[in-house]
């Protein structure tokens, strides 16, 4: 039961989604351009942050560490819902840093958590994110079997 005092399906295999490339567009790139699910109901998550079950950021200053408690987090929410890694759409990842190698770190956590041909996704440097000392933060898009 949600907390919302909804009852949410189980989903044991990830769903058939279809990783697309488009023609024209540059082939060799790390990622999906799209990704077609079928039809059934779609999860979109907020973003899952990197904090403690108190509520306390984990490891200031270390994006790497701090990608791998949100993903955590991402995947235990994606897993309330019904579903898990291999059902995501669409990612977006936050990084609080103006760093490029900060950014390629979080990434590689993301690929480690949804493969490298993993789900589209977007990797935004940010100034800010919403908790103190907070470097990373991911959302996601998942759909459930119909």
């Amino acid at each position: 039961m949600a907390a919302s005092g909804l009852a949410l399906r189980r989903n044991t295999a990830p769903m058939d989604r279809r990783l697309r490339a488009v023609d024209g567009l540059y082939a060799d790139v790390p990622y999906s351009y799209a990704a077609i699910a079928p039809a059934g109901s779609t999860v979109f998550t907020a973003g899952a942050c990197p904090l403690d079950e108190d509520g306390r950021v984990v490891a200031p200053g270390d994006v790497e560490e701090q990608a791998r408690v949100a993903i955590r987090n991402l995947l235990a929410v994606l897993d309330a819902a019904g579903c898990g890694a291999g059902d995501v759409v669409k990612t977006t990842v936050y990084v609080a840093s103006s760093d490029r190698a900060d950014l390629a770190t979080a990434w590689r956590e993301v690929e480690r958590a949804f493969g490298s041909d993993g789900p589209p996704g977007t990797l935004l440097g940010v100034a800010v994110l919403g908790w103190p000392d907070q470097l990373f933060e991911i959302e996601a898009v998942a759909t459930l079997p119909g």
